[in-house]
């Protein structure tokens, strides 16, 4: 998503949301009698999808045996297990999920969230520091992410990760990776780092205080304190904040290389180059009168893009390799910017200096879809109709423009829908 910054895709390591609302059981004990036929079917609903979910967890067995599950470590997690319906409900409301990067920023990097990450830089500052020592990677920026993923630890999820990857995985819209997902979960378990009955966080599988998907702990957690586990669960956020950071240095944190710099753009600035494709040096972009905000030349840090979320009218930023790092957490640039931001604010520096079009509201999933069907009718093909404002998309939104005489900065807005309507 490099132009819109819409709805917020999830990586390979799906991100959570804070304070998780748990939906009550509504169905009591009641005469046959005054039982509506709606409640009735939804109860046969219920009882069907429990059933199909106690023969699935049966055959699941067996498939988790044969990857090196013991029994009793299997069924041990599995325990009170049930087929959680919310979970459900709230991975099918995901395509909905649409916000503006600047709705999304004015959260992200709050004054309350920027406040409380300074007091969290603070109050862990010689942990952060020995992580930054041996990974490389700004304390802020770890601290950021965990601003983002738990509100700095205050927000882990209450969701039982076995029972929610289990539902997951047994509904079949993503079975084989959910799946996947749960036979790490047993795995953690059965390594002994935790115990099934600790291992909570979001609905979608994401744990601990940086929300690790349960493969990625696998490959990329670690021992930080030193006592044998690597605990991304506890009170104590040493294990966590060290395994994001250790993620982060593995897909190639550069070192004392900025995520990104708010630029100003120059009056004949040409539109077409603000793509991740197009990589130059800033001494380049300078030469084309790309500034800092301040009027300077961005040092060159090392080849960068501009990338502009909102389009020619709202903030631009110059970009480096440090941005598609924090992508492998979170691939929706306004995920990504969020990070950068916060963590830009946490060390001291101030709020994004450009406007953003705030009278433009976020197309809805059903609209993204009408955008890319009718780009594709009038000959600027998207190359499939999925909702989801991806590179093809923007290409076809950029000649689509260039054809109609607008500013080719790609922008999915609903004045360019109205347009090709």
């Amino acid at each position: 998503m490099t132009a819109p910054a819409q709805a917020l895709e999830t990586s390979p390591r799906p991100t959570p949301r804070p304070a998780l609302a748990e939906l009550a059981e509504s169905a009591r004990p009641a005469a046959r009698a005054t039982v509506t036929r709606g409640a009735a079917m939804d109860q046969a609903q219920h009882s069907t999808a429990h059933i199909g979910f106690e023969r699935w967890v049966g055959e699941f067995r067996g498939r988790a045996l044969a990857q090196g599950i013991a029994p009793a470590v299997f069924d041990r997690a599995f325990r009170g297990v049930g087929y959680n319906a919310d979970v459900i409900g709230r991975d099918r409301n995901q395509s909905e999920f649409t916000r503006t990067i600047w709705d999304y920023l004015d959260s992200a990097a709050s004054e309350t969230r920027v406040a409380n990450g300074r007091e969290a830089l603070a109050r862990h500052r010689a942990l952060l520091e020995r992580i930054e020592a041996r990974f490389g990677v700004d304390k802020e920026v770890v601290v950021a992410i965990w601003g983002l993923e738990s509100a700095y630890g205050t927000f882990r999820g209450t969701t039982p990760i076995i029972e929610a990857l289990a539902t997951l995985a047994y509904d079949g819209r993503r079975g084989a990776f959910f799946e996947q997902q749960l036979v790490a979960a047993l795995r953690i378990v059965q390594a002994g780092d935790t115990e099934a009955r600790n291992m909570t966080g979001s609905w979608a599988g994401a744990m601990g205080h940086t929300q690790f998907i349960p493969t990625s702990y696998l490959d990329y957690a670690v021992d930080f304190t030193g006592d044998g586990r690597r605990d991304i669960w506890s009170e104590d956020p040493a294990d966590a904040l060290a395994s994001t950071a250790a993620y982060l240095a593995r897909f190639g944190w550069k070192t004392g290389q900025p995520w990104g710099v708010e630029v100003r753009l120059p009056g004949n600035f040409d539109y077409r180059l603000a793509d991740r494709g197009e990589k130059r040096m800033p001494s380049d972009w300078a030469a084309l009168g790309v500034r800092d905000m301040d009027g300077r030349a961005v040092p060159d840090h090392g080849p960068a893009s501009i990338l502009l979320p909102a389009g020619a009218r709202g903030a631009a930023f110059m970009i480096f390799d440090n941005f598609a790092v924090i992508e492998r957490y979170n691939t929706a640039d306004a995920y990504v910017i969020g990070v950068g931001h916060l963590a830009d604010r946490i060390r001291g520096g101030g709020p994004i200096r450009a406007d953003w079009p705030r009278e433009d509201r976020a197309l809805v999933f059903a609209e993204r879809q009408e955008l890319q069907e009718r780009l594709t009718r009038a000959g600027f093909d998207t190359r499939g109709i999925d909702g989801r404002i991806g590179p093809n998309t923007i290409a076809a939104v950029r000649a689509f423009q260039r054809s109609a005489g607008m500013i080719p900065d790609g922008y999915a807005s609903l004045d360019l829908l109205n347009r090709l309507r």
